[in-house]
Order: C-alpha cells, then structure tokens, then sequence
C-alpha cells in the first residue's frame, strides 16, 4: 500500500510541475482518468474481465498542426479475473482466480491529427511494478510479492485514438500489450500433466482527457461578398 501512495505522491507532484510548465510555453498539458479492462495471456483465465484505474497527467509536445509527442505518467492497473469456471468437472481451470498487478507507467507517443478533430496516435510505454497480489482457489498466494513470480519491469507498444466530446476535454481509447513476458508459468491438472506458458498483459483502456494550454481555435473570417463599386 505504501508504494501506491508514493505514486500517487509522484503523480500530483507531476500534475503541479506540467501546469507550470504550460504556462510558460506552448505545451499542452493533460489531467488524465479512466479504467482499465485486462487479461494475461498464458494464465489459461480468457476475457478482458479484470477492471482497473488507469489515472495520470501528461504533457503534448507539437512538433507543427498536425503532429506531437506525448508523455504520460500513469498509475496503471492491470492483471486477471475469473469468478468460476465455465466446467466445474475441468480441473485444468482455477475455480476462482485473482491477479491486480499495479504499475507506474511512462507512455511515450508519437500523435497525428487530422483536419476532423480525431487524433492517432502509436508508441510504447515502459512500467515498474508498485503494488501485487495474486489470489488462487480463494486463497492468496503469500509466494507472489514484488520480488517475484512476476517480473518488475512491463514494457508495452501503444495504439491509441482520441476525439474532443465538450471544449477541452477528450475521450481516448488505447490499446496495449506487453513486448517482453510478465512471467513464465507452469501449469499441471490431476492427471499429472504439465505444460509452460509464458505471459503477457493485454489491456483495452477507456479515458477521458482534459487538456489545458491548448491554442484557441482559428476562427474564420467572414466572407464579403459585398462588390467593390
């Protein structure tokens, strides 16, 4: 618990430094909320089932109109959720299992806009572990801690799209998945059967993003259509 509360710490302490950094140049700052639906693949557990926070500031770099370069800060959580499963008479499934795997992301993109208003954008991010805790057959796992099974460091390729929805705020939808794997597990069942899989987050994300500093819009001119005498 300490470690998200020193990200939080991180995160406001960020939010106050991208203010005043827009107020002194064109750079756009971003306030940043939303959630999380994620699944691991490789965890034999399928679906987007486990929800999370995904909350944080960023800052937009333009390069011209049409492109910039955005980076985030961003208490992200991610991991893997089954309530019961689907054959009880299956002992390859888990009857109940429960993964939140919280990281401090830093999401690096490069955006385009176009003349419409709807921004895509595409690049990585890179996360470290803050916060564990893995529950199997409603028991939790007292192995599973930041030291291990899975791994510190996730290292993800981002999409991403965005389009205003009132003034200054914005609906985003991005996607990620993991480039390198969070773990490698081995499974078994009662027949004495064994196989590996590695791991990876899968995570679909639906925010809503303020941003402040930005130019005002061109307003355009009237047209005269009075003819000169």
């Amino acid at each position: 618990m300490s470690q998200i509360i020193k990200s939080i710490i991180i995160t406001f302490i960020a939010i106050f430094s991208f203010t005043h950094l827009a107020q002194a140049q064109r750079v756009k700052g971003e306030l940043i909320l939303g959630m999380n639906a994620t699944q691991i693949d490789g965890d034999e557990i399928f679906g987007f089932n486990k929800l999370g926070l995904n909350v944080g500031v960023g800052g937009i770099f333009p390069f011209n109109e049409h492109w910039s370069l955005s980076i985030e800060t961003i208490l992200n959580q991610k991991g893997s959720y089954r309530k019961s499963p689907i054959d009880v008479n299956d002992t390859t499934l888990l009857p109940y299992y429960n993964i939140r795997l919280n990281y401090l992301d830093v999401p690096v993109l490069i955006h385009y806009e176009d003349k419409g208003g709807f921004t895509f954008g595409a690049g990585f991010s890179w996360g470290r572990t803050v916060g564990v805790e893995e529950v199997e057959h409603g028991l939790k796992v007292e192995t599973t801690t930041l030291a291990g099974p899975y791994k510190r460091d996730d290292v993800n390729v981002l999409a991403d799209i965005r389009f205003k929805i009132w003034k200054k705020l914005k609906f985003n939808f991005r996607y990620a998945y993991s480039v390198i794997p969070i773990r490698t597990r081995v499974f078994n069942n009662s027949l004495n059967q064994t196989w590996e899989r590695t791991q990876y987050n899968s995570m679909l994300t639906f925010r809503l993003i303020y941003v402040f500093n930005e130019a005002p819009e061109k307003s355009k001119k009237p047209v005269n259509n009075t003819n000169s005498e």
